[in-house]
């Protein structure tokens, strides 16, 4: 029997550690706790939406690579740190 908690995660506000900096006339950034998501913008508010959407987009696609490699049936656990 598969359990599906998907509903629950995926709703669940997470926060993230952002690293910006201001580097000439950009803003360039990167998220801490998932490596590859990193950004720039030409203010420091469009460096943010785009690392919130480039984080938004990583996530997704790490989760159906999990549900993808778990096949079924599997379950889902929340796991806090």
């Amino acid at each position: 029997m598969a359990l599906h908690s998907s509903r629950i995660i995926l709703t669940m506000n997470r926060a993230f550690t952002a690293v910006v900096k201001q580097d000439e006339d950009w803003w360039i950034g990167w998220v801490e706790e998932l490596p590859g998501v990193n950004c720039q913008g030409r203010t420091r508010e469009e460096l943010l939406a785009n690392l919130r959407s480039a984080l938004r987009e990583a996530l997704e696609m790490n989760r159906e690579e999990a549900l993808n490699q778990a096949e079924s049936p599997f379950e889902e656990e929340l796991i806090l740190v």
